[in-house]
């Protein structure tokens, strides 16, 4: 019994190593944080301000002049910056753990049409990453499943929870379809033969695609009663705005040519996701009131022909079209990079948008897209108590630096399994 009781202890700081951190409280008492310099997400830029919040609701937001500190907690946070917290669409954070080990992955479904697959009910708040991308600012994800042409719904979920019933924020959003892809030759050694071939598998993809969206609309109209069909029921929310249609696509072509085909359909709302050559076909964007998730903003042009620096800009030029977007982070190792995301917006800085215009696009702007503007994105009075606390510009991978983060008014935990390492082995090496 002792020699159990000794090996307990000797594993004991290896099981604190490996804890995942433990959800926040609600809010007890009513807190104004004071001194820091706000962001509010809408543009807004205030110097000496005060943040107040109770109940998990901002009651102020603004210059510290105004605001009677009475009843509340004050803490000083001078020096510092305020920002809404981050929101991180089209992401497999939270789906996915560690690439290389498939029994991590959970984040896409057998099939090809597959609009009834939920994300929300795979989501891991146990995920060891989730912490690491908090450090950075990003409170809120869309988790989104690939695979297929209809690759289910996505939703919105909060990082701070027990499970996923209490990360929802807003279940099934949107419905993500994968366009099929143009049917382009590369390769000049391929036939005539062959291209043809794939230019008909691409045709019947579209039929395929066409006849359930066709089926989702008439399945509306069918009579009470009827036996319900998942798939055809999953597609209603599209026809009556409830829901969003994420379409995935890149090239031009392909961005009209799916628009089109969701407006003849009948879809209220459409947002492109990826749309790296939005830059060419921006007044039919704006005629057709789509909203675009850009994402890959920081690779390198499509074409041999395009300005080297055309992905950096194409959100400035969104901006100046006047066309609704927000930025996404996706690439290789895409759940882990999320983190990211502020450094995203903030190259977006660098070439052509200003500051809190790039800040808006990773706040207010996904939320307006998500449809949880009403609660979320912007610090203003009546919403969500939702928000960082950085000792530097959070768009600037040089000075970011988070000192403080609160969900819903709770104050969260920002220890992650890095930290733990890091602190780990500062101390073997001495570096403490």
């Amino acid at each position: 019994m002792q020699k159990l009781l000794s090996s307990l202890l000797a594993l004991a700081p290896l099981a604190a190593l490996a804890q995942v951190p433990m959800p926040a409280p609600p809010q007890a008492a009513p807190i104004v944080l004071v001194g820091g310099t706000l962001h509010t997400g809408t543009g807004q830029v205030i110097d000496n301000a005060a943040v107040a919040f109770d109940k998990g609701r901002l009651v102020y937001a603004g210059p510290r002049a105004g605001f009677t500190q009475a009843g509340f907690e004050a803490r000083d946070i001078s020096g510092q910056q305020v920002y809404p917290g981050l929101i991180l669409p089209n992401t497999t954070l939270g789906l996915s753990e560690v690439e290389a080990i498939r029994a991590t992955v959970d984040d896409r479904e057998v099939g090809d049409l597959n609009p009834n697959v939920r994300s929300l009910i795979a989501f891991n708040t146990d995920s060891d990453v989730l912490p690491t991308v908090r450090l950075n600012g990003v409170l809120l994800v869309q988790p989104t499943p690939r695979g297929g042409l209809v690759t289910g719904q996505s939703s919105i979920m909060q990082l701070d929870a027990w499970n996923w019933q209490d990360a929802v924020v807003k279940a099934d959003d949107g419905i993500h379809l994968t366009w099929p892809e143009m049917v382009i030759k590369t390769n000049p050694a391929e036939d005539a033969a062959a291209l043809t071939r794939r230019q008909e598998a691409r045709t019947h993809r579209l039929r395929d695609l066409e006849q359930l969206l066709s089926e989702g609309s008439a399945y509306r109209q069918a009579p009470a009663g009827r036996k319900e069909n998942l798939r055809l029921t999953a597609l209603g929310g599209l026809f009556d705005g409830s829901k969003t249609l994420y379409i995935h696509a890149d090239y031009a072509k392909e961005l009209v040519e799916s628009v089109r085909l969701a407006k003849r359909l009948g879809v209220q709302r459409v947002a492109l996701v990826g749309a790296r050559d939005a830059w060419m076909v921006l007044d039919f964007l704006k005629q057709n009131d789509v909203m675009l998730v850009l994402n890959r903003t920081q690779a390198l042009p499509r074409r041999d022909g395009d300005d080297y620096d055309q992905p950096y800009r194409l959100p400035a030029q969104l901006q100046a079209a006047g066309i609704r977007y927000c930025l996404d982070f996706q690439g290789d190792q895409e759940t882990s990079r999320g983190r990211n995301l502020p450094f995203v917006a903030g190259q977006a800085a660098a070439f052509g948008l200003t500051k809190e215009q790039a800040l808006t696009a990773v706040t207010l702007s996904p939320a307006r897209i998500m449809g949880i503007d009403k609660d979320y994105g912007s610090l203003e009075a009546g919403k969500s108590a939702t928000l960082v606390v950085s000792k530097g510009d959070l768009l600037d991978m040089r000075t970011n630096a988070v000192t403080q983060a609160y969900i819903d008014g709770r104050r969260i935990t920002l220890d992650s399994k890095q930290l733990a390492l890091d602190k780990k082995f500062r101390a073997k090496y001495g570096l403490e």
